[in-house]
């Protein structure tokens, strides 16, 4: 599959399994960072309607260890 979203290929859309493998771990950790923020964010929601208020804005976190930020 050559997808340009397939970390196994570089730009050109030549397989490279060497950085593949040196990314890999960068890009489970991503994964699981979004999944995380996703949860919290579904978290405080439910929070939040289960006092009875509701939200108004939108949520902003922000990952500590890496900085992403998420809404």
């Amino acid at each position: 599959m050559k997808s340009r979203k397939n970390p196994l290929f570089n730009k050109s859309g030549l397989a490279d399994p060497t950085a593949y493998h040196a990314l890999k771990p960068m890009i489970k950790e991503d994964a699981s960072v979004e999944k995380q923020s996703s949860e919290i964010i579904k978290i405080i929601k439910s929070i939040i309607s289960l006092t009875g208020f509701e939200l108004i804005s939108r949520i902003q976190i922000r990952h500590k260890k890496s900085g992403k930020e998420f809404k």
